[in-house]
């Protein structure tokens, strides 16, 4: 198959306990792809670890559809690490990735295959919703903010999995051989061709978010430390700027006790300081030990994931 010719598509879906939601998102991607008239399509949906009927349902459409094709994770390993899966196992020029909740309006999908066919290498999409809690919304800017703040490379608030790249920059992701991925931090870094379409996401038609806080704080966790070691600094500019102060402070201890009358021990002064350097310390030791964690797992060299069942890949 000549994969020069841009009319091949491979569509990867990530799946983590979305019974009711498959069938209806396979419904729509046909009746969205069909018409596009490609020489090759291949759906990959990669259930992680699911404990619903998801993988059934999936396995029930497989059956009837040769170009719907599974992996089945052996346990819940995460979004990115499906999502890897899915990318490693995309066999054809263009890869859409979306998720399996329905948020994604597939309808983009002929805009985002336009762009690639006029020569863009990464058609991503950009979320505009202003319809977001409060809650939400501030702690995604913030996580942004921050992350911007610490990386040479910039994220585009709002910006999602839901995209479509280049077989070419597929291979070049792949290279990539990180334990704890990001790969919303990793493909900007890329280069290649890249354009934004802006969507409003759509309600969630079945089940709840799996997204919880804690896991956004992961989440946000390994984006910020995946994409820079600049926190690591914070450990020295600290240390600086404390004994800045210490020193500052001792002259003043040497003063008064030299030209002052009477010098009282400071037990406010005391505990505070030692609290907030304390405090300080204990962030930064969390800080390194989060990179050597993350050394430490990438040292052993375990696989990124476990396949427990899957159908073909290889016709």
């Amino acid at each position: 198959m000549d994969l020069t010719v841009k009319n091949t598509l491979s569509v990867v879906i990530p799946t983590f306990n979305e019974e009711g939601n498959i069938e209806l998102l396979y419904n729509k991607l046909r009746e969205t792809i069909d018409p596009l008239g490609l020489d090759a399509l291949e759906f990959i949906f990669v259930d992680d670890g699911s404990h619903d009927d998801s993988l059934k349902i999936i396995k029930r459409i497989a059956a009837h559809d040769a170009q719907v094709k599974y992996i089945s994770f052996s346990r819940n390993f995460g979004h990115q690490l499906a999502l890897k899966a899915g990318l490693d196992h995309a066999r054809f020029q263009g890869v859409i990735s979306l998720d399996a909740d329905l948020q994604h309006p597939v309808e983009l999908i002929p805009k985002m295959i336009e762009k690639w066919r006029a020569g863009v290498d990464v058609v991503y999409s950009k979320r505009i919703d202003k319809t977001l809690p409060w809650f939400k919304r501030t702690s995604s800017k913030l996580f942004y903010r921050i992350a911007n703040s610490l990386s040479q490379i910039k994220l585009e608030y709002g910006v999602a999995d839901f995209r479509l790249m280049d077989q070419k920059v597929i291979q070049a992701l792949l290279m990539y051989k990180e334990t704890n991925l990001f790969i919303r931090g990793i493909i900007p870094s890329l280069g290649f061709q890249q354009e934004a379409i802006e969507y409003s996401p759509n309600k969630r038609h079945a089940g709840k978010t799996k997204y919880s806080f804690s896991k956004m704080l992961r989440f946000a966790s390994t984006g910020i430390t995946s994409l820079s070691a600049k926190p690591l600094y914070f450990s020295i500019y600290f240390g600086v700027f404390f004994a800045f102060l210490a020193f500052i402070y001792s002259l003043y201890a040497i003063y008064a006790f030299a030209f002052g009358n009477e010098t009282v021990p400071g037990w406010t002064s005391i505990i505070a300081s030692i609290l907030l350097i304390g405090g300080i310390q204990l962030i930064m030791i969390g800080i390194i030990g989060v990179y050597l964690g993350k050394v430490f797992a990438q040292s052993k060299g375990r696989p990124n994931y476990i396949i427990a069942d899957k159908n073909t890949l290889d016709d």
